[in-house]
């Protein structure tokens, strides 16, 4: 199989390009031909700085594709079948193993490439959303990098949820398009004090609920936009900013800083989670829900397909096509 793979940690040039043997199937996997691979926040963490599974390391957490071998104990897939797959690592590959368990079947209909950004970006938002940050109708939410893909899929389920949106976005041209999926205000934090503006926008009182994937210093600023029992959600830290909040300011008003992690509920709450991306799907595939792909890059370019959404240029999802 043709890989990306890097033995060493560092920025995007450190991929290479190699034919590397195919993946064992284990009992209760699968393996996968490798048709579309959505780059995560996590993907270009890891490249920068994070654990290496072994050298050469490939990187990468969700792609779809269609299956190549089931394993003995699987009785609910099929060769044959189009998945979308969640996994430790080795996404940016042309085939990959998977639990099965951590695979859904896409949707009649629903293209590979549309189906491989789903499962994390939704699944991670609407957890932010709903099951830890507790969002009611006509409440306010800010969410924090609003054209990435978790900020996308934010602003679509807290909409649907009748909520106010807020987010923020780095150029007002991306901030015209989210209009479109649901944003209500909209704030370019290169141009204004994106805390000032939601209160602002708020009449004063702040809002109730922020979604901030951003970390570091962003973190502290989402803290100070909360309203009296208001709620932070910090999932993840792509500014790459290891500032830790002051959490002083909490206690004032009786407010919250809850981290999230969707890949340990995935674990410890499959019942729930199941079910709930399973939906996501057949949201996306009846046109509920909306999949934005900014760019996909064939798979030879990882590099350059890494370094694109660490300019900050993109506008929803960037993908690899092995």
């Amino acid at each position: 199989m043709k890989a990306a793979v890097y033995y060493e940690t560092g920025p995007p040039d450190v991929f290479r390009i190699e034919e590397l043997p195919d993946p064992a199937c284990a009992p209760d996997g699968l393996v996968l031909d490798v048709k579309a691979v959505s780059i995560e926040g996590g993907d270009l963490l890891n490249r920068a700085g994070g654990e290496m599974a072994g050298k050469p390391h490939i990187v990468g957490y969700q792609c779809a594709g269609t299956i190549r071998e089931v394993g003995g104990n699987v009785s609910d897939r099929v060769v044959g079948q189009d998945v979308v797959a969640v996994m430790a690592h080795g996404s940016h590959a042309s085939v990959v193993a998977s639990p099965a368990a951590q695979t859904w079947p896409v949707p009649e209909g629903l293209e590979l490439q549309q189906a491989a950004c789903v499962p994390i970006p939704f699944g991670t938002a609407a957890d932010c959303l709903f099951e830890f940050g507790r969002l009611q109708a006509g409440e306010t939410v800010l969410i924090q990098a609003g054209a990435g893909g978790v900020g996308l899929a934010a602003i679509q389920l807290a909409k649907r949820a009748d909520a106010t949106v807020l987010a923020t976005a780095s150029s007002d041209e991306k901030l015209a398009r989210l209009r479109e999926f649901g944003l209500d205000h909209g704030i370019n934090y290169r141009e204004v004090d994106f805390v000032a503006e939601a209160r602002k926008i708020t009449d004063g009182k702040g809002v109730n609920l922020v979604v901030d994937t951003v970390g570091g210093r962003t973190l502290q600023q989402s803290i100070e936009c909360l309203a009296y029992r208001g709620r932070v959600i910090s999932v993840g830290n792509a500014g790459r900013d290891e500032a830790a909040p002051d959490t002083s300011a909490l206690s004032a008003g009786n407010k919250s800083l809850t981290g999230v992690s969707l890949a340990l509920e995935m674990f410890a709450q499959p019942a729930r989670v199941r079910p709930m991306v399973a939906q996501h799907l057949a949201d996306v595939a009846s046109g509920g829900l909306t999949v934005v792909i900014d760019r996909v890059f064939p798979l030879a370019e990882a590099a350059a397909a890494h370094a694109y959404i660490e300019s900050r240029q993109a506008f929803g999802r960037v993908l690899l096509a092995p």
